[in-house]
């Protein structure tokens, strides 16, 4: 059996809380552990910012959270990550921005004097905070999270207040002139649309935008302890303030934005240029402006659905931050700004995990690999949607790594930018083509180019497949008839099939080039759009350059472009990517897992969980402690454990020993939470073990024979496997579990073929799945014959080689002997001893007698009889006495060695050595007395 369950002060002068009583909410009830939210309107230099504060139950101070959220969301959209954040043992505080939900002010684009400023204000307000972990005083420990622009204010709030410790951007941008205005080309679609959601149009922008809040709520009475008043919730939008004076004669079609910015957006959607004036009040309010003064690590997530903010943004953060000094890992998901899977809830794992490492200081906390992204499996036959499965690599490639060159044909081509750039080209359009982008690898997309506007050059059929994952480059040169001599132009990199039709556009995606000084030709490399796609055998690559675009600003004027490319289309192919495989199809595992979630519901209404207590720090880094631990036999009095107490550190292989009905069993149905104890404690990683406690998704256990579909291959099984414990695929490191388990080529063959060697070292890998930090194995070499024994004592060796810990349950004291670094031996449900091997083995009055074999002339002596042993035992200052493969096993108890040596001669005993015991086995039979192991 295999357990892995998910796991789930005064305020300064600039930051006052209005008056008001407050609301402070229980969220949830009983399962899950409660939530407490409390509601509060706070001033900042002016401005009524909304808040929302968010606590779980526990006594200490804890790191502290912010959310930001999407452009035109408010604090409701981040709601459910921030109960989820509470939960794990964090004080999260949501807001809504300036202008937004019913926060006052106007909306400056995450200005660092203002929005970023009011980010500052609500540290200030952490830092009063008698729950919050303070760093210092007035510094707490803190970490900044959001999407889209909550993501962009927690990059630019590292890098302008020195007190944030951790962030983790989701979809945002690094350079926003670069983002709308990309090559010196306006994007007037996501524009357009981020204008009206800034005058309160529209949804929000950015995955979740629009969500309600969750229901349910019970309202506690009195405000948070030690909690300043604040307004009650639900009142409405606060009357409108503002943090600066509105600009005379504002037009009113400016909505919530500053003059500034709608003077901008109006003059740039007019003349479809964006000028340098434009270019510079948006680049002084990005990240890239505090770039290299970001030196925290940051989780950066970008979405491969998003034509709004390109993987090339997080490129450009994950290169800043990186060349700080800062740890950085780069995560691609499926989804983005045009729609598609968003893996919300995979990723707002990662980012607790992120928080865990970082904030609460765990060098345990899994954060996933160095960079990852999610691609395509196939399609799920129940509901139609794209699988996805996971590409790691344990350091981040960049844009450009692995490149290979393929041969484009086509002579130049001339094309026609037509009047008024009508009718354009299509490629994304926002929040439409995100699920079909999702599908790009299936042979589903949405693209148009109309004769006549465009350029297309051809590669050669592809013999092998091609896995794209970077940003594509290729020369080409560039003339134009316009009177400037000026063109714009865009270019894409088309799938195209063995038809010559069917032709795909991955991830919709488009890169547009402004080009200047092309009156008589003018050589430019185009950078095309970072993709992560595989091109299959008998399909070619397409290059297209098109005068139009749908979701871009092209001159009015008609003119004539002639491109002609220059070499090669240079893609990267990123080599140190390592796929997982894809998943098993749906009715092999659908059943299993329907009876699984039936018996998980049953075991969950079956039993009432009480709140567990709250996590101890001085223990995160032990991954094992044991306090006064009892239990007894149902329906009995006597004791199966009874008080025992023990500790095991980060990288032991323990041995936990014990005649039959010692206690162990039952210890590690405690350990691993399917009973509960009547009395005492287990904490693993500091936390307190109770029926489906999230940390034992870190815990692994082999307890019983574990059953495999013999028709499926070992690798199916294992699949099949974590698929039922409803973890995501990429967190399940197989490759790593099997090759430690070792395996070889027979994870490929149905496991009836296995001998029981193989099917217990599938077991093991089945219990290693996940890599987790404590393994717990129960006779681990049961039937293996001496060999298998050996293999198996070498796999234990070496995963906890790897600084995990390992617990080993056996009967074969030697094996435990030679694989194991700690012992723990119980007797009759109490700890007899524990400590290091050689200290156990070499510690006590316990002496080896050895017997001679043979008389002086050959003759063979014989066995000493049972009556003779029990005499020696029972002699004065004995405590014990056993045979032993290699002579007698003598207990002292009060008596010195001359004076058993003459009881043994008088006794004719033929013994010709006597000294200390070294062995495992005897020093255990001498421990317990001579019960069997």
């Amino acid at each position: 059996m295999r357990l892995r369950l998910p796991r789930w002060a005064a305020v300064t002068a600039a930051l006052t809380v209005l008056a008001g009583a407050g609301t402070w909410t229980a969220v949830a009830s009983d399962d899950p552990p409660p939530v407490h939210r409390a509601d509060r309107t706070l001033d900042v230099d002016g401005v009524r910012l909304d808040t929302s504060y968010f606590t779980g139950d526990g006594d200490g101070r804890r790191p502290a959270v912010l959310l930001g959220h999407g452009f035109g969301g408010s604090k409701e959209d981040v709601r459910a990550q921030a109960e989820g954040l509470a939960r794990e043992g964090y004080a999260v505080l949501t807001w809504s921005a300036r202008g937004f939900g019913a926060s006052t002010g106007e909306i400056g684009l995450n200005d660092p004097a203002y929005e970023v400023k009011d980010v500052s204000g609500l540290i200030d307000w952490l830092a009063g905070r008698p729950e919050v972990l303070l760093d210092k005083a007035g510094d707490p420990r803190v970490g900044v999270s959001g999407a889209s622009y909550g993501g962009a204010v927690s990059l630019l709030a590292a890098g302008h207040d020195p007190r944030v410790d951790a962030i983790a951007p989701r979809i945002t941008y690094w350079n926003l002139a670069d983002a709308l205005f990309p090559n010196g080309v306006f994007k007037k679609l996501w524009a357009g649309i981020f204008f009206s959601a800034g005058n309160g149009a529209g949804a929000g922008i950015g995955p979740g935008a629009g969500d309600g809040p969750a229901t349910g709520e019970t309202p506690a009475p009195g405000d948070a302890p030690g909690s300043g008043g604040a307004t009650a919730a639900g009142g409405g939008q606060a009357p409108a303030a503002s943090g600066r004076a509105p600009a005379p004669g504002k037009p009113p079609a400016c909505g919530r934005f500053t003059a500034e910015l709608c003077s901008l957006y109006q003059r740039v959607a007019v003349s479809g240029k964006p000028d340098d004036a434009a270019r510079a009040l948006l680049e002084a309010r990005s990240p890239s402006a505090v770039g290299d003064r970001i030196k925290v690590p940051a989780l950066l997530v970008q979405g491969r659905s998003d034509s709004l903010f390109t993987l090339a943004q997080s490129d450009a953060m994950a290169r800043a931050i990186a060349a700080n000094g800062a740890p950085v890992a780069v995560d691609w998901t499926a989804g983005g700004h045009d729609g598609g899977d968003q893996e919300t809830e995979r990723v707002e794992r990662r980012v607790g995990a992120w928080f865990d490492r970082w904030l609460k200081r765990d060098a345990s906390a899994d954060t996933g690999p160095a960079f990852r992204v999610s691609r395509t499996g196939g399609v799920d036959s129940t509901n139609g949607r794209a699988t996805l499965r996971a590409a790691t690599a344990d350091r981040y490639p960049g844009l450009a790594a692995g490149t290979t060159a393929v041969p484009l044909a086509g002579a130049p081509q001339t094309f026609a930018n037509p009047p008024g750039a009508a009718p354009p080209a299509v490629s994304a359009v926002p929040g439409l083509g995100g699920g079909l982008s999702g599908l790009s690898s299936l042979g589903v997309g949405l693209s148009l180019d109309f004769p006549g506007q465009h350029a297309r050059f051809d590669a050669k059929p592809r013999t092998e497949e091609l896995r794209i994952t970077g940003a594509p480059t290729v020369r080409v040169r560039v003339t134009s008839t316009a009177d400037d001599g000026s063109a714009v132009l865009f270019a894409k990199v088309y799938d195209v099939g063995p038809d010559g039709r069917q032709q795909v556009l991955p991830s919709q995606l488009v890169a547009p080039v402004r080009v200047e000084g092309a009156r008589t030709g003018r050589d430019v490399t185009l950078t095309l759009p970072a993709i992560d796609h595989e091109v299959e055998a008998g399909h070619r690559l397409r290059l297209v350059v098109a005068a139009t675009d749908l979701g871009y600003a092209s001159p009015v004027a008609p003119a004539a472009y002639t491109v002609a490319v220059e070499g090669p289309l240079t893609v990267p192919t990123a080599p140190g990517l390592t796929t997982r495989a894809a998943g098993l199809p749906w009715w092999v595992w659908g059943l299993p897992l329907t009876g699984l979630a039936v018996a998980v519901a049953l075991l969950l209404t079956a039993r009432r969980r009480t709140a567990a207590p709250a996590p101890d720090p001085e223990l995160v880094p032990v991954p094992l402690q044991i306090s006064g631990l009892s239990k007894k036999y149902k329906g009995g009095e006597r004791y199966s454990v009874k008080d025992l107490s023990f500790r095991v550190e980060q990288g032991q292989v323990l041995g936990l020993l014990g005649p039959n009905g010692a206690g162990k069993t039952t210890t590690l149905r405690m350990l691993m939470g399917l009973i509960a104890p009547d009395e005492g404690e287990i904490r693993v990683f500091g936390q307190a073990i109770r029926p489906g406690a999230p940390v034992l998704s870190r815990v692994g256990a082999f307890v019983e024979g574990a059953g495999f579909l013999p028709h499926l291959s070992g690798r199916e099984n294992l699949d099949l496997y974590w698929k039922a414990t409803g973890r995501p695929a990429e967190d399940a490191h197989v490759d790593e579990a099997l090759r430690i388990a070792n395996l070889g080529g027979a994870l490929e063959r149905a496991v009836r073929t296995y001998s029981q060697g193989m099917r217990q070292r599938l077991a093991l890998a089945q219990a290693m799945l996940g890599l987790p930090d404590l393994l717990i194995l129960d006779e681990p070499t049961n039937g293996l014959d001496p060999p298998q024994i050996r293999e198996m004592r070498e796999v234990m060796i070496r995963y906890a080689a790897g600084g995990r810990t390992v617990i080993v349950s056996s009967h074969l004291l030697a094996e435990v002997e030679q694989s194991c670094t700690h012992l723990v031996v119980m007797d009759r449900g109490q700890l007899v001893q524990a400590g290091p091997v050689a200290e156990i083995t070499g510690s006590g009055d316990t002496l080896l007698v050895t017997l001679a074999e043979r008389t002086p002339d050959g003759t063979p002596v014989p066995v000493l009889p049972d009556a003779l042993v029990e005499k020696i035992g029972a002699l004065p200052g004995v405590g014990s006495a056993a045979r032993t493969d290699a002579g007698l096993l003598v207990r002292l108890d009060g008596a010195d060695v001359t004076a058993l040596i003459g009881e043994l001669v008088r006794l004719d005993v033929p013994l010709t050595g006597v000294g200390p015991h070294r062995r495992l086995e005897d020093a255990f039979l001498t421990l317990i007395g001579g019960g069997a192991a």
